[in-house]
């Protein structure tokens, strides 16, 4: 039980620690983007992280609605699945030197990033229907569309461009 602030009982408890989870991944993207956002030089990648970003500050004040409606403080704990696909990120930017190649793998990353919210965001959608908060679902899955949206987005602009130009480099 070390990984975890508190024992998890039950459902309800289950619940938050996987938005505390969420919310300290979000955190973490936010720290992540900025520096992705650097790394890219082709436009279209560099306004696909931009929009992210200011869509992933939208779903922390989303999160921290969802704490207030559950009767819950806002605090993370630490996720380490997003730390370890952050770190392979990075790892993988340091590696690259033809910037095409880079550009699929920081969508490549990205993507990583986003299926991993999928799942979480999905998993928070249900639960909170299960505990009877339908209310808090709508927020979840409102963000869980979002999330989806981006990963379709950053899947068109790969096979519109970015992938063929790194099969050419």
């Amino acid at each position: 039980m070390a990984l975890f602030t508190k024992p998890i009982k039950t459902l309800d408890d289950l619940f938050v620690h996987m938005l505390q989870d969420i919310y300290y991944a979000e955190h973490q993207i936010t720290k992540a983007l900025p520096q992705m956002i650097g790394k890219a030089t082709d436009q279209s990648v560099k306004n696909a992280f931009q929009t992210h970003l200011q869509e992933t500050e939208g779903q922390i004040t989303r999160l921290e609605q969802v704490f207030r409606l559950h009767g819950t403080e806002a605090k993370a704990v630490t996720c380490e699945a997003i730390d370890g696909i952050i770190k392979e990120a990075k790892e993988t930017f340091g590696d690259i030197d033809d910037q095409a190649v880079l550009h699929t793998a920081l969508i490549a990353n990205a993507q990583a990033v986003e299926h991993y919210e999928i799942t979480r965001y999905g998993t928070l959608a249900a639960l909170a229907k299960q505990l009877g908060r339908a209310d808090i679902a709508a927020l979840l899955e409102q963000t869980l569309e979002e999330e989806k949206a981006t990963d379709q987005k950053l899947t068109a602009l790969a096979a519109s461009s970015i992938n063929r130009q790194a099969a050419a480099a």
